[in-house]
């Protein structure tokens, strides 16, 4: 026996030392890891000595702690961590429940480590078969360094198949925990995902880094299969739910529990990560709080709560006291909204979490179920560095008014403003800054803002007259975005309808030191209302992270301040391996033997059976 409903997967993961270099999440995985040895022996140096310890985790190094402001200043620390990661195609795939896929597609040695102020080398070598790739860093904001970003068909085309290679590099300003993935269609549904631990403060004295802990959707189907089924009607249920890689299959009993041992009298920092492509989650220990120190890459005010929502591409820092009875207890995932959060095939998805010392056995209380989250984010996250909206300055406009909709006929496509996303690989997005070219389809999405360090605001409103409206986890590139206020709390299936009213609502907003992340939830026909500000010239996605509904199109990208942009990179190196990538790309896509058939966002492998026709 063990908890309620719930969850979700995918392939990655491995908590391991913060010091060390990341191990893989599964056999296949393993197999492809490049041996220690033969890393950069800057991968895996560990930190000089600091006053960062369990009893002062504010603390970090001379001249830098937790109240410094990351986005102004970054330690110097000289280190150059570098990472090799190949993508590979595999066919008839062992699945870690027992259950064998048809085709996945695997990046080794997945969690990228570092601290704040390294900087971080990646070379990608694309060893897929007909897919091209590029990989986004999840919430890594790459100030001055748009071209780094990994969104094909916006920063930079994909890098084509059978050995194409390119290498991403930046700095590690911010810190915290992050994962990266592929940005080519759907593809990193098919398993090219990975974890991201940056090391730095924290609000909270703990013991023990725990480290990376990604909790995912996991389908037998291929990526590929299920954005077809997505075409024509509503995603499956997940099969599964990988808890750091691992998972029991409901009915053979294949597979493993994962496991998470905890010290007793400690207080260990967990680093929890959903990188799914349809499932959110509530996650909850029984017998034990969790509290929150960070939301995505941001510090915030310690909050203790029993239990916690995850939107997909979300993740929560938390710390977890060992102070029950020693023994072993399930880390149970369920699904609330009325079932708008997703839903699995597996009844019971959960995790172990086992006291040191205890005898190794399954846990016996199943839990409670927790309180129902209704598909939202908490709204009271305070940051430890303080910022401050001038939320008065706000005045709702068709110019910053980003309206969701989905059109289901003939196929769904999900449109912001009334276009979906469809961008051309081969052509994209600073290309035409770099060439002075202003005429961009319509179907690139672009929303231009030139002002410099100008508060930007965009009211997100949710199809509230639609057929069909969902929550959508929506995530910008390029910067973390304040929460200034969202239509009121209901559940999805109640169908409630909220438009942005001023005279009503303005006084739901706040810009006194508000939340603020990459990914932030928008109620199902209700609204949310951000910020930003224009400090980083680029071209940044801002787009719903349920991969089926980016492929479908629902994505805009914010074209900011792009004269300064240009100026920036011309005749730099960063634009020659733009051209070399573009070109090789380019000379590729002629030979491709299947069709682009989405908004080329989050092409794919191809195969003949009933999802899929062949070019």
């Amino acid at each position: 026996m063990k908890p309620f409903i719930g969850a979700a997967a995918l392939m990655m993961g491995v908590l391991a030392p913060s010091v060390a270099a990341a191990p893989p999440s599964t056999p296949a995985q393993r197999d492809l890891l490049v041996p220690i040895m033969e890393r950069d022996e800057a991968t895996i140096v560990p930190r000089q000595e600091s006053c960062n310890t369990p009893s002062n985790r504010a603390c970090w190094s001379e001249g830098f702690d937790i109240n410094t402001d990351y986005e102004v200043e970054t330690p110097d620390t000289g280190v150059v961590r570098h990472y090799n990661l190949t993508l590979t195609e595999v066919d008839d795939w062992l699945g870690p429940d027992g259950v064998v896929k048809k085709k996945v597609m695997l990046v080794n040695g997945p969690t990228i480590y570092g601290d704040w102020g390294d900087t971080i080398e990646v070379t990608v070598i694309n060893n897929l078969r007909t897919n091209g790739t590029s990989i986004h860093w999840h919430g890594l904001h790459q100030k001055d360094n748009n071209l780094h970003d990994g969104a094909n068909g916006i920063t930079e085309c994909p890098i084509p198949p059978k050995g194409g290679r390119k290498v991403y590099r930046f700095r590690a300003r911010q810190y915290g925990t992050s994962w990266y993935h592929s940005h080519f269609s759907a593809q990193y549904g098919n398993g090219v995902v990975g974890s991201i631990q940056i090391n730095g403060p924290a609000s909270l004295p703990y013991d023990i880094d725990l480290g990376v802990f990604p909790i995912t959707d996991y389908y037998y189907l291929a990526a590929d299969e299920l954005v077809h089924m997505t075409q024509v009607g509503p995603p499956p249920f997940s099969d599964n739910v990988l808890f750091n890689g691992t998972a029991k299959h409901h009915e053979t009993g294949d597979g493993e529990y994962a496991t998470v041992t905890l010290t007793p009298g400690k207080r260990h920092r967990l680093r929890l990560i959903n990188p799914s492509v349809e499932n959110h989650f509530q996650v909850s220990l029984v017998n034990h709080t969790m509290t929150i120190i960070a939301s995505d890459m941001v510090p915030v005010q310690a909050q203790t709560v029993d239990s916690l929502f995850l939107g997909v591409g979300q993740r929560y820092d938390v710390v977890i006291d060992a102070s029950s009875t020693p023994g072993n207890y399930w880390f149970n995932v369920t699904f609330g909204g009325a079932n708008a959060c997703g839903g699995s095939r597996h009844p019971n998805p959960a995790a172990i979490f086992h006291y040191a010392g205890a005898p190794d056995a399954l846990p016996t209380d199943e839990g409670t179920p927790p309180v129902d989250h209704q598909c939202l984010d908490l709204d009271n996250l305070t940051p430890v560095l303080e910022r401050n909206v001038p939320v008065n300055d706000f005045v709702q406009n068709p110019g910053n008014t980003l309206d969701i909709s989905l059109d289901l006929t003939p196929i769904f496509v999900w449109k912001i403003n009334g276009s979906a996303i469809n961008i051309d690989w081969g052509k994209p997005a600073v290309d035409y800054v770099l060439t002075g070219n202003t005429s961009f389809p319509r179907e690139y999405n672009i929303v231009q803002v030139d002002g410099v360090d100008q508060w930007t605001y965009w009211l997100i409103e949710n199809d509230p007259d639609g057929i069909v409206s969902l929550p959508h986890p929506m995530h910008l590139h390029g910067h973390d975005f304040y929460v200034l206020g969202r239509s009121p709390v209901t559940s999805p299936g109640d169908n409630l309808k909220f438009r942005f009213d001023p005279a009503v609502d303005r006084g739901r907003l706040s810009g006194d030191n508000p939340t603020r992340r990459d990914v932030a939830m928008v109620p199902a026909r209700g609204w949310l209302l951000i910020a930003f500000k224009t400090d980083n010239p680029g071209a940044w996605l801002f787009h719903c992270h349920i991969a089926w509904h980016v492929s479908g199109g629902l994505s805009v990208t914010f074209l900011e301040r792009p004269n300064d942009l240009r100026d920036a990179v011309e005749g730099t190196a960063d634009e020659q391996e733009l051209n070399r990538v573009c070109e090789e790309w380019r000379e590729y896509w002629p030979t491709n033997p299947y069709p682009k058939i989405d908004s080329g966002l989050k092409h794919r492998w191809v195969e003949e059976s009933e999802w899929f026709v062949k070019a």
